[in-house]
């Protein structure tokens, strides 16, 4: 009886600590996945990719939408870490106010992967996201191949302190700050929201009777933008835009947006999950993930 006892015990420490390194016990796991909106074609997309690739591993998925806030976020997460799921995965709304969660992750063992967006502490496993600043550098050339110099340019920025806006502006700024004839006569942020890029548009519009050309963080904003200068009757701008969602592509089409940066969101949450499953399956994985650019024009 006490050898059989033995042999249990040996059997449930090994058992243990195959699941700590990811043994066979990796399929079928719980999977949190923080996304910082839903009211987003790009972030619909994305957790459609997450979706499938979990459906595809037989891993359950639970889905949390943070509605642009950190304090939901902040509260998402502590849901997923209390649920003790085993792995999370998570689009920060800010890079510095998901930190606090990131770390609550880690002290309870959790393995955390950034995705899109970056975290700017913690400890992360991988983030797997395209590469921003080389998608802001693609914007800048095109847009200042299509207006030439000298030029008046204004940028719309995404939702201050996300690793996206960050990146994507450091790109574009690159390239614009190092052409001599081009001017931004304006920088304003419309926090990646359709309604926000056509009403701060709209104000920028009435300040500045010379635009040229228009770069937005992402295509919603770009989207506003382009309402707001129909409406006002201005034309001649060159209007360039991120993400590649479904409407953007379609004004690509109709001539109203010269040009998006198309990501690939249904890869990004695809490679997410994946990503989560080979590491809770023992298997090393790259730190970062890049995911292919293109421009759609």
């Amino acid at each position: 009886m006490k050898k059989f006892l033995i042999v249990v015990i040996v059997l449930s420490l090994v058992s243990g600590s195959l699941y700590a390194n990811g043994g066979p016990e990796a399929e079928g796991a719980i999977y949190g996945l923080s996304l910082s909106t839903l009211n987003n074609p790009f972030f619909v997309t994305l957790k459609e990719g997450a979706e499938a690739k979990a459906a595809e591993l037989g891993v359950i998925l639970v889905i949390m939408d943070s509605q642009d806030d950190p304090a939901k976020e902040a509260v998402n997460m502590e849901d997923l870490i209390q649920q003790e799921v085993d792995a999370i995965l998570v689009n920060p709304t800010d890079a510095d106010a998901v930190v606090p969660s990131v770390m609550k992750a880690n002290a309870a063992g959790i393995p955390v992967f950034t995705i899109d967006r970056g975290a700017a502490g913690g400890d992360v496993v991988a983030h797997v996201a395209s590469d921003n600043v080389a998608g802001g550098v693609m914007a800048a050339e095109f847009l200042l191949e299509a207006i030439g110099e000298p030029s008046k340019v204004v940028e719309l920025e995404g939702i201050a302190g996300t690793s996206a806006a960050r990146d994507r502006g450091t790109g574009f700024n690159a390239v614009v700050g190092a052409a001599s004839g081009v001017e931004v006569v304006a920088r304003q942020t419309a926090n990646f929201n359709r309604a926000e890029g056509l009403s701060v548009f709209e104000n920028i519009l009435q300040a500045q009777p010379e635009i040229d050309g228009v770069f937005a963080h992402n295509d919603e904003m770009i989207l506003g933008a382009i309402e707001a200068a129909r409406a006002a009757e201005r034309s001649g701008i060159v209007f360039v835009g991120f993400d590649a969602v479904d409407d953007a592509v379609a004004a690509v089409k109709d001539g109203s947006l010269a040009a998006t940066v198309a990501q690939q969101p249904g890869m990004i949450g695809s490679l997410g999950v994946e990503t989560a499953y080979d590491y809770l399956m023992g298997k090393s994985v790259p730190a970062n993930i890049p995911v292919d650019l293109a421009l759609v024009k």
